[in-house]
């Protein structure tokens, strides 16, 4: 059976979605729009520091069984890391946000010029997910409360999010990668600190089952008309950093976990993607790197 190659699920994975919205359950009242609204100025002071940040991401790649055990080898990349972020311009609410990668190495080795991204590789350049917890963003999800509790050892409130109205899904293909984007069966749930509105943790799944078919060009390739993206769930932890000169304290990315699963008539693909986030380091005015 010939392994299924996924590029990634831009609407299930998305290196792990954070949304926040202004489409409110009645049910939640002012308290969870005020949340929101914290989260968002958050967020766009988050992007403030972080365009002077940069980290080591680690990724590794591991092909899963049945049973979502470890199946041969995995493939371990590591990345430098930055976010790109263009403050809003007169008359805009909020930029556009990227994280974009250099790759170090593959497999313990520096890349070489066949070291091509492969299916399942994280994009050199990617949306930032906590874009969408920017205030222009906000209108796109419907949000829930979750309630209140513990997170990371802070007092934390949680709510969970949806899609507002159904948005279609879009499937694309290059060679033999395909990218499915499940917007309206994607849903999450944010956690967040109580007193400051800084992300703690996010949490996505896939809410159903989405087939989809298999154009005639790669049924050649895939001896298959159709596919069934089975599960598709990630998990974002965040961490305090400290910084100095100036001393300050910046809640960052501390890992992803993400597994997802698609099925053919012929078998299935599994997949865990594991990334690290460490080594952040900022860059001062004067171009000298600050541990």
């Amino acid at each position: 059976m010939r392994r299924l190659h996924i590029l990634t699920l831009a609407g299930a994975l998305a290196l792990s979605r954070v949304v926040a919205g202004a489409v409110v359950s009645t049910a939640v009242g002012a308290d969870l729009a005020d949340t929101l609204s914290r989260v968002g100025e958050r967020v766009e002071a988050y992007y403030s520091r972080a365009r002077s940040i940069v980290c080591t991401e680690t990724v590794v790649l591991q092909p899963l069984t049945y049973d979502l055990a470890a199946d041969g080898f995995a493939r371990r990349l590591v990345y430098e890391l930055r976010v790109e972020w263009e403050p809003p311009g007169p008359g805009e609410t909020s930029g556009e946000a990227h994280v974009v990668r250099e790759l170090l190495s593959v497999n313990g080795r520096r890349p070489g010029p066949k070291d091509e991204p492969k299916c399942t590789d994280p994009k050199p350049v990617s949306p930032e997910p906590l874009a969408m917890l920017l205030p222009s963003r906000q209108s796109e999800f419907v949000f829930k409360p979750a309630g209140g509790g513990r997170t990371a050892g802070r007092a934390s409130l949680s709510f969970d999010y949806q899609a507002a109205g159904t948005p279609p899904a879009t499937v694309s293909w290059k060679d033999e990668c395909v990218s499915v984007d499940v917007p309206a069966k994607t849903k999450g749930r944010v956690w967040v600190d109580a007193a400051t509105g800084d992300v703690l943790r996010l949490d996505e799944h896939l809410s159903g089952m989405f087939d989809f078919a298999v154009p005639r060009e790669h049924q050649r390739d895939w001896h298959v008309g159709s596919m069934t993206l089975e599960r598709a769930d990630s998990s974002t932890q965040y961490k305090p950093v400290k910084f100095a000169e100036p001393d300050e304290t910046v809640l960052l990315p501390a890992s992803i976990e993400s597994v997802w699963i698609f099925r053919t008539p012929n078998g299935a693909s599994r997949t865990r993607r594991s990334q690290t986030f460490s080594s952040y380091r900022r860059f001062t005015t004067g171009g000298r790197i600050v541990q």
